[in-house]
């Protein structure tokens, strides 16, 4: 009779810790580190360290560690990519470090509402990566006159926050009264001092000094059209503004910081 061969490891296999795969990591992969939760996309990979960053531009370095990460809810371990070589970062339009093969989250409760549809394609350009990942819908207003109704019936609350993108928010303006009568806890309304999301868009961006002054009574976007030798019709101007905008570099910072802060503030916990 042949003994019957028994492995040296008599542990029950219920008790077997579950083997953990290795990603490499590969710039732009988005992982947590569980001991404090912080959470960033690889932008560097050395002598068994990982930088990570997050949203918001913070950096931390941990030790790649086994076990030592979550990705999408995953225990896994992090390896250098077979390459070698420091990682490098690939960057979305608005300046965000890219995720590679990332999937568009469902969109969530909340909104970001902007004045019109002008607003709501410079806004996609930009910030279309994040607010996908993010599950970000964008709607737009046709209008700041019709913003009281819009939050009525959108009816904000802590699962369902809503932001709102003004343009010419300035002290005592019309639009500055209206924002004012909506505001809540979950519903931020902010804005910028431009006549209108054209002027956001930085002059050197399109080949002009600077966006012309256009004399009161006279339709502001058919002015400037005037004023800088276009043909009068504001829809293919808007296409040639819009062709000039390939970053955030192309956008005025007032415009920046505001759209920034609506993001933060629909997807807050």
């Amino acid at each position: 009779m042949r003994m019957r061969q028994y492995s040296a490891d008599l542990t029950p296999p219920w008790k077997k810790p579950k083997p953990v795969p290795e990603v490499a990591a590969e710039p732009g992969l988005v992982v947590e580190e569980p001991g404090t939760g912080f959470c960033g996309a690889v932008i560097r990979c050395e002598a068994g360290t990982v930088t990570l960053e997050d949203r918001f531009g913070k950096h931390r370095v941990f030790p790649m560690e086994p076990r030592g990460f979550l990705l999408e809810g995953r225990v896994v371990t992090l390896v250098r990519p077979s390459s070698g070589g420091p990682a490098r970062p690939t960057r979305t339009a608005s300046g965000s470090v890219a995720v590679p093969g990332a999937r568009a989250r469902v969109a969530r409760a909340g909104r970001i509402y902007v004045e019109g549809r002008h607003d709501a394609e410079l806004v996609e350009k930009v910030w279309g990566d994040d607010l996908r990942i993010e599950g970000v819908v964008v709607e737009y207003l046709e209008g700041v006159d019709d913003l009281p109704s819009i939050v009525d019936s959108f009816a904000p609350g802590p699962d369902a926050r809503l932001g709102v993108l003004v343009d010419h928010l300035v002290p005592g303006s019309k639009e500055w009264h209206i924002a004012q009568s909506v505001e809540s806890a979950h519903a931020l309304v902010v804005g910028h001092p431009y006549i209108d999301i054209w002027e956001a868009v930085k002059p050197s961006s399109l080949g002009i000094e600077a966006w012309p002054r256009v004399p009161r009574g006279q339709d502001w976007k058919t002015g400037v059209c005037r004023a800088l030798g276009w043909p009068e019709n504001t829809g293919a101007a808007w296409q040639r503004i819009l062709s000039g905008v390939q970053s955030y570099k192309d956008l005025e910072p007032e415009l920046l910081g505001r759209v920034e802060e609506l993001i933060d503030f629909v997807t807050a916990p």
